[in-house]
């Protein structure tokens, strides 16, 4: 590394460490949320059958119901079982010029979802079959993007874990 980002690396390090200190509460004397927990993630689709196509027949993730977006007429609003009573969320917009999926303050960096690590593999294999793009992580996560670009993350660590460290 040059200098000047090693300064940098040094500087977010410090950065990190400061919250730490500050904020990071140890196990035994965390309260308990106030949460829960994730009812669900909404993204939004711009094609209902070509996202059912993908996360319920690529992903295998199932449809769990399909209904009428309460705010935009004509919209809908369905749902996919992600295990432990979560679910990812879709609402489709017809009529709405919608721009393409991009990364903005505030907004959505990725969706992660743990798998068992034999499901992982099996997915895995799909996604390549299927011709998808993957960028693979010390063998223990997936990123890739979905039919309108966001970015989806299969990790095989179990819920509360990241690569092995407990983050719960």
């Amino acid at each position: 590394m040059t200098d000047d980002r090693t300064g940098s690396a040094d500087r977010f390090e410090q950065q990190r460490e400061r919250i730490r200190a500050r904020y990071l509460v140890p196990r035994a004397a965390r309260p308990e949320s106030s949460a829960r927990g994730l009812h669900h993630t909404a993204l939004v689709s711009s094609d209902v059958e070509r996202t059912v196509e993908f996360y319920q027949g690529l992903l295998e993730f199932p449809l769990t119901e399909v209904i009428e977006n309460r705010d935009y007429a004509g919209s809908s609003h369905f749902f996919f079982d992600i295990g432990n009573r979560n679910l990812l969320a879709f609402f489709d917009f017809p009529g709405l010029d919608l721009g393409p999926y991009r990364e903005v303050l505030g907004g959505l960096h990725h969706v992660a979802i743990s798998v068992e690590p034999a499901r992982w593999n099996h997915l895995r294999d799909k996604l390549i079959d299927a011709g998808v793009e993957l960028l693979e992580h010390n063998e223990v996560s997936l990123y890739f993007r979905d039919p309108d670009g966001a970015r989806l993350e299969l990790i095989a660590d179990p819920l509360g874990e990241m690569y092995g460290s407990e983050v719960l």
